[in-house]
């Protein structure tokens, strides 16, 4: 008895296997590389360049950093691919951009791709997250744009290095851009603020030390005045007080009783003060004063501020009591 075996038609096709498809860690590895890194210099430069001076030069130097960034990744992701078959991200992780019949998208439709990536990123990060249960581990650009990401064979020469040297200048970019913020920016407004403080504080104080003075202790509180201005004021206040010696000093004693910063640098500001005070001793001929003052001040080197310049805007008005 003879048993007949069945055997299979040669002429049967056989179902190829398709090409391997890119896991979703080394599709993020290479998003990583080829965009998060330039997204994170651009908004830096996008911050900076919001606080900083419109239109002044550390304005244009982040908007032409941010350009060139842009620039950059575009011939990364769209012009490399074409001539190279890779990006830089994904020469690092072994994965490159296909069609459906697996041949080499061309810069339009990886432009397109790229564009149509705002729709995974705008549908809540959805989009990126679709390859991880799509059957070609597919994001919403792939299947409008009928790509798909396969595995292949990584570059012969060594695609680590260039990947490293661009995580270093973009964390070079950024870490300049926020120091030149800080020391042409922020500083500077920080030390006007500071002024501004300081002025608001002293100011008054200043000028009240500045025009009183007591008639025993008269060459003590000239002098102490006197200490208190500039050089360039210092000259002025001695031929006041000279006159205030010739025609028969009395004690005057001046308080601030209110005062408005009007400017201010971290060297110079100005300042208008409104005074009350007496002259006198003697209660029977004690005079009530009143006078409004316009000051300048610098600041010294040895971070003291003082008197620049004293305009009177209102005479002092004197009036004896019960008037």
């Amino acid at each position: 008895m003879t048993a007949v075996l069945d055997t299979v038609d040669s002429s049967q096709t056989e179902v190829e296997a398709g090409p391997s498809l890119a896991s979703w860690p080394a599709r993020a590895g290479a998003i990583a590389i080829d965009v998060l890194l330039g997204v994170a210099v651009i908004a830096t430069m996008a911050v900076s360049a919001w606080s900083a001076p419109w239109l002044g030069w550390l304005w244009w130097v982040y908007v032409a950093t941010a350009a060139c960034v842009i620039v950059a990744m575009a011939v990364n992701r769209l012009l490399l691919p074409t001539i190279t078959g890779w990006s830089l991200g994904r020469a690092v992780f072994g994965i490159a951009v296909r069609t459906q019949n697996g041949a080499a998208p061309g810069v339009l439709r990886l432009a397109g791709r790229d564009l149509v990536h705002l729709l995974d990123t705008a549908a809540l990060f959805v989009g990126w997250l679709w390859p991880l249960w799509d059957g070609r581990r597919r994001t919403f650009a792939d299947l409008l744009l009928r790509t798909e990401v396969h595995n292949a064979e990584r570059p012969q020469r060594d695609t680590r290095r260039p990947a490293a040297i661009a995580l270093v200048v973009a964390t070079v970019l950024c870490a300049v851009a926020v120091g030149l913020g800080y020391l042409v920016v922020y500083r500077p407004e920080r030390a006007v603020d500071v002024a501004r403080q300081q002025i608001a504080e002293q100011g008054p104080r200043i000028v009240e030390q500045l025009l009183s003075y007591n008639s025993e202790s008269l060459p003590q509180d000239f002098s102490h005045a006197q200490s208190l201005t500039t050089d360039g004021y210092r000259e002025q206040l001695i031929a006041q007080q000279q006159l205030v010696l010739q025609s028969g000093a009395t004690s005057n004693e001046y308080f601030a009783v209110s005062s408005a910063v009007l400017s201010a640098t971290a060297e110079q500001a100005s300042m208008l003060i409104a005074l009350q005070g007496q002259r006198g001793t003697d209660p029977k001929d004690l005079k009530f004063i009143t006078a409004t003052l316009r000051v300048e001040f610098e600041k010294a080197a040895d971070g003291q501020w003082k008197v620049a310049n004293l305009v009177v805007l209102k005479k002092p008005q004197m009036n004896a009591p019960g008037q």
